[in-house]
C-alpha cells in the first residue's frame, strides 16, 4: 500500500506497554527476550522509546542508575529486521515488572482494493515456487510452513474458499479476511499461545494470534506468502466509531503479499485493513518469532502476566 503525500495526514499515537509477573515462588534464573521495539517503516514513524525492566537484569547493574533505560549494546537485529533485547536475571526475585513506552506517527494509505492492479492469486503463487536462476523475493520464506502456521488440506480448503479460480490477490485476501471474521468467534479463553492453526480452525475460535494464524496457513497452503504482525490498537477510538477487538492488550494481524501492490495489512479480527489504529511491533514467520515478552527460568511457579496496553492520540 502506497502512503498518502500529505504530511499532514501523520496520526500521532502515545503507547505505554506493561508486563508484569508477581511470581508464586522466588525465580533464582531468568533469560527473556522481548521484541517490544517498534518498527520504522514507510508508513509508520517512531520516537521516543524506552524500555524499564525492574529489577534490573544482572549486567546492567555496574552501568546506571537504577531507572536508567536500556544502555546502548544491549539490543540486536533478528532475520527479519526487528529490534531484540535479550537480558538476564541471576539474582533471586518475586516480581518482573517491564514496561515499554513510545509515540508512534502513522500516515493514512489507502485501503487495499484496486483489483485490476492485482494479478490472479495462482500466478502469484507460481511465482513464489522455486525456479532455477529466478530472483529470490523476500516474500518467499512467508509462503513456506512455520510451527504455528503450517500447510494442511483444511486450510487449503478454507482458502480456496476465498481464493477462487481466476481471482486476484486483492479480492481473496479480503475475502479471506472475511470468511474467517465471520465464521470464528473471539473467546480469550478458548485456546493458549501454543494453540496452532489448524487447531484453532477446528475450533473455530480464539483470540487475535489465532484468526492471524488461521489466515496466514490457508494462505500458506495455497502457495501464497503471508507473514505475522504484532503490535497494538487504539484504545479508545474517536467519538461514533467502534471499539476495535483486541485493544487493551497485544494485537495480532496479517500482510499478505501482492507482487504489484506490495503487502497487504489485513486484521481478520476486526475485519479491516490495518490503518492508524494499528501500531506495528514487529513481523515473522507466526507468533514464535515475536512474542513481546519470552523466557525460560527457574523457579517462579506457575504466576501468569498481567499485561496493560494504553495506546492514545497525542494531543
Amino acid at each position: 500500500m502506497k502512503a498518502a503525500n500529505d504530511d499532514s495526514s501523520v496520526r500521532w499515537l502515545s503507547v505505554r506497554h506493561v508486563t508484569v509477573y508477581d511470581y508464586d515462588a522466588p525465580v533464582e534464573l531468568a533469560h527473556h527476550m522481548a521484541h517490544l521495539c517498534p518498527r520504522d517503516t514507510p508508513v509508520q514513524q517512531v520516537r521516543g522509546w524506552s524500555l524499564r525492566i525492574d529489577p534490573l537484569p544482572d549486567e546492567w547493574m555496574v552501568r546506571g542508575p537504577v531507572d536508567a533505560r536500556l544502555p546502548e549494546g544491549q539490543t540486536s537485529i533478528d532475520s527479519w529486521g526487528n529490534t531484540r533485547c535479550a537480558f538476564s536475571h541471576t539474582r533471586v526475585h518475586e516480581r518482573l515488572r517491564v514496561e515499554s513506552r513510545f509515540e508512534a506517527g502513522l500516515t493514512i494509505v489507502a485501503p487495499p482494493g484496486d483489483t485490476d492492479d492485482s494479478p490472479p492469486w495462482e500466478e502469484a503463487a507460481e511465482a513464489l515456487r522455486y525456479h532455477a536462476g529466478a530472483v529470490r523475493s523476500e516474500a518467499v520464506e512467508f509462503s513456506l510452513p512455520s510451527a504455528f502456521a503450517p500447510r494442511s488440506a483444511s486450510l487449503a480448503a478454507l482458502g480456496r474458499e476465498a481464493f477462487t479460480p481466476g481471482a486476484s490477490v486483492v479480492s481473496g485476501a479480503l475475502a479471506l479476511m472475511h470468511l474467517i471474521h465471520d465464521r470464528f468467534d473471539y473467546e480469550p479463553l478458548a485456546t493458549t499461545v501454543a494453540t496452532r492453526a489448524p487447531e484453532a480452525l477446528e475450533q473455530r475460535r480464539g483470540v487475535c494470534q489465532d484468526f492471524a494464524h488461521v489466515m496466514i496457513g490457508a494462505c500458506r497452503s495455497l502457495g501464497l506468502a503471508a507473514r505475522y504482525v504484532s503490535g497494538y490498537l487504539l484504545t479508545q477510538p474517536p467519538p461514533g466509531q467502534p471499539r476495535l477487538v483486541g485493544a487493551d492488550a497485544s494485537h495480532a494481524w496479517v500482510q499478505v503479499w501482492c507482487p504489484t501492490q506490495g503487502w497487504l495489512a489485513l486484521d481478520p479480527t476486526n475485519a479491516v485493513p490495518a490503518g492508524t489504529d494499528h501500531v506495528t511491533l514487529a513481523w515473522g514467520r507466526d507468533y514464535a518469532d515475536v512474542a513481546p515478552l519470552r523466557g525460560v527460568i527457574r523457579g517462579g511457579g506457575q504466576a501468569q502476566p498481567k499485561v496493560g496496553v494504553t495506546v492514545e492520540p497525542l494531543v
